[in-house]
C-alpha cells in the first residue's frame, strides 16, 4: 500500500509542478512518520525517501537512534525551548522556530555542540488562533534579530495553512507567505538564505506546490490515515 500511495504523491507533485512551469527536482518530499512504526519508515526508506518529519522531540530522538540507515530527520512539530538541547546535532532542518527565546535557545546548544543549525522561521499567515507561528508582520524583524546568531542559520520560512475541505481556499494564503519569502529575500540579509518554503500538506500540497512551495509534509497520503491530527504537519 506504502508503494503504491508513494507513487501516486510523486504524479500529483509532478504534475503540480508542470503546470506552475517548476522543475520536479525544485521540491522536497518530507515523509511526515510521526506516530508511525519503525517497519513502516524503513520501507519508505527502501522506496528511495530519505527525508523523514517528526512533530515530537522524544519519538525523532527514539527513531534516529534505531535506524541505521541515512536518514535526514526535520523538526516539524512546535518545539518547547527544553527539548532543544536534544535534537540540535540530530535534525537537519527545524521547520517550527517562532520566537526569538527559542532562537536563542537553540543558538546556544548549538555552540556548546559545534554545529550550526538550519532553520525556518514558521509563519501563522492565516492568523489562525489554534495555530502556532509568528505573525506576518512580526516575521521580517524577528529574522533580523536571528541573523546575529553564529550558529542559527534561517533558511526560509514554513506554513501550516487552516484546513479546508476545498485546498483552493488556501491558495491566498500560500500565495501571501511566498511573497513575503520573496520580498524577505531581496533583502540580502547577512546570514539569512531565504532557499526553503516548507508549506502544504496531504490536503493542500498541489496547490501549495503552485504557489512555490520547495518542500512538502506528506503523512495520511504516504502512510494511510491516523487516528487523530497534530497541528505542523501532514
Amino acid at each position: 500500500m506504502i508503494k503504491e500511495n508513494l507513487e501516486q504523491v510523486e504524479k500529483k507533485i509532478e504534475a503540480a509542478c508542470k503546470r506552475a512551469g517548476r522543475k520536479r527536482e525544485e521540491v522536497t518530499l518530507i515523509a511526515v512518520s510521526k506516530t508511525k512504526p519503525l517497519e513502516m519508515v524503513e520501507e519508505v526508506l527502501d522506496l528511495g525517501i530519505v527525508e523523514f518529519g517528526e512533530n515530537k522531540v522524544q519519538e525523532m530522538v527514539d527513531k534516529y537512534e534505531r535506524i541505521k540507515s541515512p536518514v535526514h530527520w526535520h523538526m516539524i512539530g512546535h518545539l518547547q525551548t527544553n527539548k532543544v538541547k536534544y535534537i540540535v546535532d540530530k535534525v537537519v532542518l527545524i521547520h517550527s522556530v517562532d520566537s526569538l527565546k527559542l532562537a536563542q535557545q537553540i543558538q546556544k546548544e548549538a555552540e556548546k555542540k559545534s554545529v550550526v543549525v538550519d532553520i525556518l522561521i514558521e509563519v501563522n499567515i492565516a492568523g489562525e488562533e489554534t495555530k502556532f507561528g509568528v505573525t506576518k508582520e512580526e516575521t521580517l524583524p524577528l529574522i533580523e534579530e536571528i541573523a546575529k546568531f553564529p550558529n542559527v542559520h534561517v533558511c526560509g520560512l514554513m506554513t501550516s495553512a487552516p484546513f479546508v475541505e476545498d485546498p483552493e481556499e488556501d491558495r491566498v494564503h500560500f500565495k501571501a507567505l511566498h511573497q513575503l519569502f520573496v520580498d524577505i529575500k531581496e533583502k540580502n540579509i547577512d546570514n539569512i538564505d531565504m532557499n526553503i518554503l516548507s508549506m502544504g500538506m496531504t490536503n493542500d500540497y498541489e496547490v501549495a506546490i503552485e504557489e512555490g512551495s520547495t518542500m512538502v509534509r506528506i503523512g495520511t497520503a504516504i502512510f494511510g490515515a491516523r487516528q487523530y491530527k497534530i497541528e505542523g504537519e501532514a
